[in-house]
């Protein structure tokens, strides 16, 4: 039985190219894996900023602050001072009136 040198060439060869072809395929498919993710996460941040933008651009400018008044409110609003805010708590079986304070966290 002689051994053809170019038979067992082919074989070597067509092996390393199915091989190399699977290791590309499975690569290929992580790559596109990670692509897909990526794309997921900018959607969802895409749409979170178009809602933060919106948010921005709608309620903080004073213009528009100034249109709802005149839309929604019949009388003029008016700046309190923050010390004159009241809270009513409700605890338990108690009640009571305490002064406003904000909360750091």
């Amino acid at each position: 039985m002689e051994i053809n040198c170019e038979k067992v060439c082919f074989y070597i060869c067509n092996f390393f190219l199915i091989l190399s072809t699977a290791i590309i395929k499975n690569t290929t498919k992580k790559i596109e894996d990670e692509i897909f993710s990526i794309k997921e996460n900018i959607r969802v941040l895409e749409s979170e900023f178009e809602n933060v933008s919106l948010e921005y651009d709608y309620l903080s400018s004073a213009e528009k602050l100034l249109e709802y008044q005149s839309l929604y409110f019949e009388d003029n609003l008016i700046q309190k001072n923050i010390l004159d805010i009241k809270t009513f708590d409700i605890s338990g079986n108690t009640k009571k009136i305490k002064d406003f304070r904000i909360i750091n966290d």
